[in-house]
């Protein structure tokens, strides 16, 4: 059973919805899982506790800022047919150029939002390097920094309201869970990937709240 699950702050897509300049409550949060449509309320389940983390800094999280956090879920959360558990990458992880996939609910181009049932989406994305992605954000001055991943190309890629949707790549004979969605310059653009939260970075945090179990 899982009780705990990895996002971005401020999250607009995904399972958490939240607005820049708020302050995010765990009693205002409700999850929603094993589902491909968005359902109504009665099919969510509570948040009891947000675990930010402890350098997250919300004026920055534009660019980054340690824009991850963890959530509490008030019941567990059962392994199903439509539900299984992704694995936390190594700390050590390099993940090379490949392709890997991000799902969400945001726009499904720019500007222009997903329309109703708001089924699931999943876009396969190629991994940018950093030093390629660095190259490309100093047009804009916006830092990449190490505890950060680039994906996404033309037409392939995340897009607003996606920020906490999960970057999961095919590694190891499993699918490991390699970053967050965090930011970009509009989506879909050839020279801006999206930045994402590189998980492997913060596995150390993590496991301080979610310990191995014996």
């Amino acid at each position: 059973m899982l009780r705990l699950l990895l996002l971005a702050l401020p999250c607009l897509g995904g399972s958490v919805l939240a607005f820049p300049g708020t302050t995010l409550e765990a009693w205002a949060v409700r999850v929603q899982v094993g589902h491909v449509r968005l359902y109504d309320h009665d099919q969510l389940t509570k948040v009891t506790q947000i675990v930010r983390h402890p350098k997250y800094n919300v004026s920055l999280s534009a660019m980054g800022g340690a824009d991850i956090a963890l959530l509490k879920l008030e019941a567990p959360v059962t392994i199903s047919k439509y539900i299984r558990p992704v694995t936390l990458p190594p700390a050590c992880l390099n993940v090379p150029e490949m392709s890997c996939l991000v799902t969400s609910r945001g726009d499904i181009e720019s500007k222009c939002p997903l329309p109703s049932p708001w089924n699931l989406q999943q876009v396969e994305v190629p991994i940018v390097s950093n030093e390629r992605c660095r190259r490309q954000y100093q047009q804009v001055n916006i830092p990449i920094t190490e505890d950060m991943l680039c994906a996404g190309a033309r037409l392939r890629d995340s897009c607003q309201e996606d920020s906490g949707g999960p970057l999961v790549c095919y590694m190891k004979s499993t699918w490991l869970q390699v970053g967050v969605v965090s930011f970009a310059v509009l989506c879909a653009l050839p020279d801006f990937p999206t930045v994402y939260i590189r998980v492997s970075s913060y596995v150390p945090w993590i496991r301080q709240h979610v310990p191995l179990q014996p």
